[in-house]
């Protein structure tokens, strides 16, 4: 990697597609098999992360890596408690133990479920792109500043109030 970042965030596993026209988030939620607490890790060829969008695509995003914690089945009964706690829950990113960043939910497009369907919106909006499918997994995006990451170090992302485990780590 040339300049690696990690990312804190919630990732999804659908059970079922996603339609376009489905905005709201229990409808969203109801097409989720199960969520969990992530690290994306993306990567930049470019000096100080500054590009263009053409660069952007000529470098096929910056996506590296997907590490995903214990998953969260999400039953019926779940989804209320979840629409009401996906835009207000908070995270904490630390790095080898010390406070490096804060974020909530709403710095993922209000909603990391919002996220979610804002996405099948833009590929249905696509001619030629296939819906999101049962089985795929989603990362909503991420909740706090993206952090530089070098070997040795231990990341750990904590949430409160969705039950999911913290998730650590180790480079």
């Amino acid at each position: 990697m040339h300049s690696p970042k990690i990312e804190p965030e919630i990732v999804f596993k659908l059970k079922k597609p996603i339609g376009a026209e489905d905005g709201d988030p229990a409808a969203i939620l109801a097409a989720v098999d199960w969520l969990a607490l992530g690290f994306e890790i993306v990567d930049c060829v470019f000096p100080d992360w500054k590009f263009t969008p053409p660069d952007f695509v000529a470098a096929f995003g910056l996506h590296a890596a997907l590490i995903v914690g214990e998953p969260q089945l999400v039953q019926p009964e779940m989804i209320p408690k979840l629409v009401e706690q996906l835009p207000i829950f908070r995270v904490r990113l630390l790095k080898d133990q010390q406070l490096v960043g804060e974020g909530s939910g709403r710095n993922s497009l209000r909603s990391p479920a919002l996220c979610l369907g804002e996405l099948a919106s833009a590929i249905s909006r696509q001619p030629d792109a296939e819906p999101l499918a049962a089985g795929e997994l989603v990362s909503s995006g991420t909740l706090t500043d993206a952090h530089p990451i070098a070997p040795g170090e231990t990341w750990t992302d904590i949430v409160g109030d969705l039950g999911l485990p913290a998730l650590t780590l180790r480079l």
